[in-house]
């Protein structure tokens, strides 16, 4: 099973780019993984990844359970063309008590049951045949005498009379089955019968042979007594005869397990068909299969709690994580892999797995890598910046040689650019939900550095805070605006305490207040919250 690798939700470029290089990294380990996202990148990750030739990791809406990840039962479907003995055999060596019935690519055209076999068995027109020739031979031991492989379809006969008494019923749409009643038979080839099937194994004499051949009329010969050829022959009927190909309650891979309990729940089948998109059938699934289901397995970057992860993260197996900020509230069942360091950035983390474990850096996960730590660190100037932070820096650019001051104003430029965003694009951008305290807060944060942009649109952003505090039941709401030049943010926000924003920023509770000095959510923003929230109790 492949491991999903993903950051937060609204992924900063720190996030993405911890994904992707956790994920080679893993690759290279022998691992099989694949990074991913959990929502449209920003601008800036975008000209990342454009840079460095880098595609968009795979977007994921959420890690549930889904029907493909169960360990669902794969059968091999037979065509609609085989035999209902042939099924039956194969449903005898494998154990199995549903059979598919599939066209040329593997789509799902029907099922058969044992259930449906048996009553064809006991209820089914046993005068009545419709099935190749190859069939015939097939599934009763024999051999074809005279003509070739086709579609067989007539009415069935055996033949005990007085030839007399028979050649004058005798039709095109006959199939008989005889013994060695040489009369009866060249009654049948004149009559030019379907279908002759000669029973017991008999040698038909030259004679015989010539004249069917001259009327073209086959002839099979089986090695079974005429009482067992009968009693057989109309299981050789194609096993489109029997099957099932409307009402099929079948599952899509991609469905949820919540909304197939439901359907089995209110149903009572033994096995569900499983498929793919196009109708391709890829196994059966019953309710054991859901009473033990798979889990998607998942290694999270730059975030440990539920509220900033993936919808469904409970249902998952979390396998690593891979972070720099505080402890969340993520919980597993078994130990895991929990690797948290008080550095700027989760790409110099995992800069430094890669020199522990001696994996070599492509250029492409060297840039990604550095772009991470640029962008988290605010090319150093965030107060979570450390000596492990640039040191990172310092030795993949060696592998890049990048003019580092160029590189990191362009990218700033093009990723704080807010030209074209509305509101709500802007206050979503890097949104975390927090829980403090017993305490819901919201907190957002834009860089920019077109701070006359934010502020020709200032009542629109106060009244979005607003909404948004009412809708969500925050105590508090809160927009960071950052000036990367000016290094310090604008506050936008709604508290349910109008004194909270001087406790905890020691500044007037105006809205797009300067805090000279506060650039980072991490390291001065949310401590200084919780600082606040400790002194209102």
């Amino acid at each position: 099973m492949t491991t999903l690798v993903f950051g937060h939700r609204n992924p900063d470029t720190d996030s993405v780019a911890a994904a992707v290089a956790l994920s080679y990294l893993k690759n290279n380990l022998g691992f099989k993984t694949l990074p991913c996202i959990l929502g449209n990148i920003n601008k800036e990750s975008q000209y990342v990844l454009d840079y460095f030739g880098l595609p968009v990791p795979q977007i994921i809406h959420n890690v549930k359970s889904q029907v493909r990840d169960l360990d669902y039962d794969v059968v091999t479907g037979i065509r609609p063309d085989s035999s209902i003995l042939s099924a039956y055999k194969l449903m005898e060596q494998d154990n199995l008590r549903t059979l598919p019935i599939v066209d040329e690519e593997q789509r799902l055209l029907g099922i058969v049951t044992m259930k449906d076999i048996a009553m064809e068995l006991v209820k089914g027109d046993f005068y009545k045949l419709k099935t190749s020739i190859s069939n015939i031979v097939k599934d009763l031991d024999g051999k074809l005498l005279v003509g070739e492989d086709f579609t067989v379809e007539g009415r069935i006969s055996v033949i005990a009379y007085y030839y007399k008494t028979v050649q004058d019923s005798l039709g095109q749409d006959d199939i008989i089955i005889v013994g060695d009643r040489y009369d009866i038979i060249e009654c049948a080839i004149r009559s030019r019968v379907k279908l002759i099937i000669l029973t017991s194994g008999r040698d038909l004499p030259p004679k015989y042979i010539d004249l069917a051949k001259l009327q073209k009329v086959p002839i099979i010969s089986v090695s079974l007594d005429t009482y067992t050829t009968a009693k057989l022959i109309n299981q050789c009927n194609y096993v489109s005869f029997i099957m099932k190909s409307k009402g099929i309650v079948k599952f899509n891979h991609n469905q949820y397990l919540d909304e197939i309990k439901e359907v089995m729940i209110s149903t009572n089948f033994r096995n569900y068909p499983v498929v793919a998109e196009d109708n391709t059938f890829l196994g059966f699934i019953n309710k054991q299969h859901v009473l033990s289901p798979g889990k998607k397995k998942v290694i999270l970057v730059d975030h440990n709690e539920y509220g900033q992860s993936a919808e469904g993260l409970n249902e998952a197996e979390i396998v690593e994580i891979i972070d720099h900020h505080k402890l969340g509230d993520i919980s597993t069942a078994v130990p895991i892999s929990f690797r948290n360091m008080p550095v700027g950035s989760t790409c110099t983390i995992i800069h430094q797995m890669f020199k522990e474990l001696n994996i070599d850096l492509s250029k492409e996960i060297a840039g990604i890598l550095l772009a991470g730590i640029i962008s988290d660190t605010l090319f150093f100037k965030s107060p979570t910046t450390t000596q492990m932070d640039r040191q990172a820096v310092d030795e993949l650019n060696l592998v890049l040689n990048l003019n580092l001051d160029n590189f990191a104003m362009q990218m700033f430029k093009v990723g704080t650019s807010l030209e074209g965003n509305s509101i709500e694009e802007i206050f979503y951008k890097d949104f975390k939900q927090f829980d403090l305290e017993g305490y819901k807060v919201g907190i957002g944060q834009v860089f920019t550095l077109d701070i006359e942009d934010v502020f020709n649109r200032k009542e629109q952003f106060i009244e979005f805070v607003h909404k948004t505090h009412e809708n969500k039941g925050y105590f508090l709401t809160l927009l960071v605006i950052t000036d990367i030049l000016k290094e310090g943010s604008y506050l936008i926000f709604r508290c349910e305490n109008n004194s909270f924003i001087s406790v905890a920023f020691n500044v007037e509770p105006t809205q797009g207040i300067f805090v000279p000095g506060i650039v980072s959510r991490k390291k001065q923003v949310v401590p200084q919250i919780l600082d606040a929230i400790n002194i209102i109790k």
